[in-house]
């Protein structure tokens, strides 16, 4: 039994107008996804065409007139990240080049996010040169979903709009019964706080938080779990699965602790190293994600739900090329 694909939740332009002037690409990252967006665009994906030289350098050509147009470039720096943040900028530089008109870069899933200040020193702050690059290469704009920490946005000098996965993940929720299920919505970590009371004011459920320290990368020990959860469908919530570790460790320890049933929810389904072979043999009945983040057929667990983000980038950047508000879409959400 292979991964669902759930129903996917429209969010319907509130008027049609004329969009001749915007222009989607998308590099090799997420192709299925920048599909999707422009079906709900009611737009064709436009041409470019990225190959490599064979000692491994990316060549990118842009094969149809972009002068004068609003362009807008789909690309998550997902793994294999150096190949796609370097693709992004390639395009990005093509594009200036070609004299469009303005380019934003609507990164679904932003790579190297999780280096986004120094811990010890002598350490880098990665997130900030990726943002330097991306502005330096040309960008006008970037469209994110759900970044890792939220002075990313500060980063730049340009404007960020921010997007939100988590009414998606709770208009799915609400369709699939946990609204009248005995639930609780619980934070992995004291930083998802925000997230998991969004989510559970969503749901009209309480919510939880999970204190733990890290005492070495992906590592994690539970210290403590604050809230009522014995007994409960508990919702764990945050923004991206990675090994795995961190977020299986906290099921473990609500299982363990009293909880009913535990079921996990991303935005971010990054599944490297062991996050696969852990999810399918842990206690969590069942795992939503986004589709930020292309998921290969082998990663396609029968536990695994994933949920369509191509409305909420699509309406996001209808409004960008109208210049209509894209925080209104989140009005009830923050």
């Amino acid at each position: 039994m292979g991964v669902s694909m759930a129903r996917e939740t429209e969010l319907v332009p509130i008027e049609k107008r004329d969009l001749s002037r915007l222009m989607l690409f998308a590099g090799n990252a997420h192709r299925d996804l920048a599909e999707r967006v422009a079906g709900y665009l009611g737009i064709r994906l436009n041409s470019l065409t990225s190959t490599k030289f064979s000692d491994g350098e990316i060549r990118i050509r842009v094969d149809e007139s972009a002068r004068g147009n609003d362009v807008f470039l789909i690309q998550p720096t997902c793994a294999p990240a150096n190949d796609t943040l370097m693709e992004l900028l390639i395009m990005l530089d093509a594009f200036k080049r070609a004299s469009a008109r303005r380019m934003t870069v609507v990164m679904p899933y932003y790579g190297y996010a999780r280096q986004d200040k120094k811990t010890k020193p002598r350490e880098p702050i990665t997130a900030r040169l990726v943002a330097d690059m991306i502005q330096t290469a040309g960008a006008s704009r970037v469209v994110a979903i759900d970044l890792h920490a939220e002075q990313i946005q500060g980063f730049f000098n340009c404007p960020v709009d921010h997007l939100y996965g988590g009414p998606i993940i709770g208009r799915h929720l609400l369709e699939e019964g946990f609204g009248e299920l005995d639930t609780v919505v619980v934070s992995p970590d004291v930083g998802g706080v925000a997230r998991a009371k969004n989510l559970a004011e969503m749901l009209r459920k309480p919510f939880a938080v999970i204190a733990k320290r890290r005492p070495e990368p992906n590592k994690v020990e539970v210290v403590e779990i604050i809230g009522d959860f014995k007994n409960k469908v508990c919702v764990l919530i945050d923004d991206m699965i990675d090994t795995g570790g961190s977020i299986l460790g906290g099921a473990e320890a609500l299982m363990a602790r009293g909880a009913k049933e535990v079921v996990i929810c991303c935005t971010h389904p990054v599944f490297s190293g062991p996050a696969i072979r852990g999810l399918e043999d842990s206690v969590v009945s069942r795992v939503f994600s986004l589709d930020t983040i292309p998921i290969p057929a082998a990663k396609r667990i029968s536990k695994l739900t994933v949920l369509s983000s191509a409305s909420l980038i699509g309406e996001a950047i209808r409004r960008i090329h109208l210049d209509e508000s894209v925080s209104v879409l989140f009005q009830n959400w923050r």
